[in-house]
């Protein structure tokens, strides 16, 4: 139910004279008829104003409304306003007038003729509630009864519009999948495929069009209205292009494959803990997004909208938490929120080395500000042990890299920090980026087959976005960056790992085509040029189609 509080202003109706029409409002309003009512929207139920008990001349206290006993209660009706007396009239006779919790009537809101029909219509029957001709004089009849005639037709459509409410909320009530839980699904088809010779081969290209799915079944369950329990199911088929590629560069942020079997995907409850603190506790399938924000609205949809690739989609610092944990989110101000949280990749696991504190985990810190609604900046640190990104040269996942070389993965401490901007400067455009550092430090030498040492790995990316480009919900996305890349490394891991000693740029750009409510169509195309970080790589090109279907 929404209720407001309103004053009531009325123009010269049509077909009369506007002078005549003022002159007999302004006296409606000198008798006390009616210069302000408490309205009622009601979502699906209609509520009668009615007398309060033993005073029949007062109407009922609304929830959500400040009782008032004289015109001098409300701050912002000052002496000398030319409504301050009738105000006044109906406050004192009638009971008529209610103001706003914070002590003000908010007279100089307009409002519609449905809303002046239902604050006559609540005026009125407080009016008449009473019999009394000392306290109501018959002679006021007259005019009362003009007004309700002149509004018939505005309160006749007002009642039908609360009884066509009334049905809808029934009709759903009675077919709704429960009373706590919704149900939504999507649905991706993805064509994908790559041109260009694998990394360090030279035979040809190594992936054919290929055809696969994600589906996902989301249920959104809230206890108090306030909080909210994801439970995800999510059958896939889509493999990852770098596992042919021979580099993580330009995979795509959708892929997934564990063979078309439905699987829980995705399990955490999210819950207020004051006005300004959000908490989360995170089960299963965990990201950075379900603590913080990535501050990339446009290209950050999570493989079904915006970008194409894992790269696109946001920061990697982002990939270096993930799975099981906690976060807090606590709004420091209407525009500074700050964010902390941490997450396991094996805490369900008992066994040594595994568990929420023993094993790989990350650790992040985040705050945004937001000046406005079209401006979002971040700083982000992330402490990680034994994670990767899963994005850039092989060399920059070294744990990873490590396992290739020595058949052993190599144990790993993450120091990442980045910022991060998204900035739309007007409807149809926005510009946006981030740029980061990790330190990764070794923490073995693998039974002396290394020395310990570290390795500097940067990467960065510009993006531009062009919303409704085309049409209303549609989106076009630019993308140039660099995939994250070794830079340096100390002269212990020199001779065993190396650096990456080219550049290699990420230029992407797709095109989500909104068709419908339910449907999205997202051609897109990722150009690798130096692949890996090595100029002796040939270019890579990836292409694909992306559908996404909601309901």
């Amino acid at each position: 139910m929404r209720i407001i509080l309103l004053r009531a202003t009325v123009s010269p109706s049509e077909g009369t004279n506007g002078m005549e029409n003022t002159a007999t409002w302004q006296r409606w309003v000198r008798t006390g008829t009616l210069v302000g009512a408490a309205i009622v929207l009601p979502m699906a139920t209609s509520v009668e104003a009615k007398p309060l008990d033993g005073d029949p001349g007062t109407m009922a206290q609304i929830p959500g409304t400040r009782r008032v006993n004289s015109v001098d209660d409300f701050s912002d009706v000052p002496p000398g306003h030319w409504a301050r007396e009738a105000l006044n009239d109906l406050i004192g006779d009638y009971g008529c007038i209610a103001g706003y919790p914070d002590g003000t009537y908010r007279g100089n809101r307009t409002l519609t003729r449905y809303e002046f029909a239902a604050a006559l219509d609540a005026c009125v029957d407080a009016i008449l509630s009473s019999t009394d001709e000392v306290i109501f004089p018959m002679a006021r009849l007259d005019p009362i009864e003009r007004l309700q005639e002149e509004f018939a037709a505005e309160l006749a459509t007002l009642r039908g519009r609360v009884d066509s409410l009334e049905e809808r909320v029934q009709f759903l009530e009675d077919h709704q999948f429960s009373t706590t839980t919704k149900l939504d699904g999507e649905v991706i088809f993805a064509l994908t495929d790559s041109f260009g010779p694998a990394i360090g081969d030279d035979e040809g290209d190594p992936t054919q069009t290929a055809f696969g799915h994600r589906t996902r079944l989301n249920f959104e369950t809230s206890f108090s209205g306030e909080d909210l329990l994801v439970t995800r199911l999510q059958s896939s088929s889509i493999q990852a292009i770098g596992d042919f590629t021979g580099t993580p560069e330009g995979d795509i942020a959708f892929a997934d494959d564990n063979g078309s079997d439905i699987e829980l995907d995705a399990l955490f409850y999210e819950f207020p803990v004051t006005d300004r603190l959000t908490a989360v506790l995170i089960a299963n399938a965990g990201a950075s997004d379900d603590i913080t924000t990535t501050v990339n609205p446009f290209f950050d949809g999570d493989g079904a909208y915006g970008s194409i690739t894992a790269f696109g989609t946001r920061h990697p610092i982002y990939y270096l938490i993930e799975q099981s944990g906690f976060g807090l989110n606590y709004a420091l101000s209407d525009s500074i929120e700050i964010a902390a949280g941490y997450m396991a990749t094996d805490a369900a696991s008992p066994l040594e080395g595994e568990g929420l504190f023993n094993g790989p985990y990350g650790a992040i810190g985040q705050i945004v500000f937001r000046p406005n609604d079209d401006l979002e900046l971040g700083l982000t640190y992330l402490h990680s042990y034994n994670t990767e990104t899963g994005t850039g040269s092989n060399r920059s996942n070294l744990r990873s890299f490590s396992e290739g070389i020595f058949g052993e993965p190599m144990p790993i401490v993450n120091n990442a920090y980045g910022v991060e901007l998204s900035w739309q400067l007007s409807d149809g455009f926005a510009v946006g980026g981030w740029a980061g550092y990790i330190n990764t430090q070794t923490l073995s030498t693998l039974n002396g087959q290394v020395d310990r040492g570290s390795a500097d790995i940067f990467n960065w990316a510009v993006t531009l976005a062009f919303p409704d480009l085309g049409s209303e919900g549609s989106v076009g996305g630019l993308l140039v960056g660099m995939e994250p890349k070794v830079t340096s490394v100390s002269n212990s891991l020199e001779s065993a790992f190396g650096e990456d000693d080219d550049t290699s740029f990420h230029l992407e750009a797709f095109y989500q085509y909104q068709l419908n409510d339910n449907i999205f169509i997202t051609p897109g195309v990722v150009w690798l040029t130096a692949p890996d970080h090595d100029s002796d790589n040939d270019d890579i090109v990836i292409g694909t189609i992306r559908t996404t279907f909601t309901f």
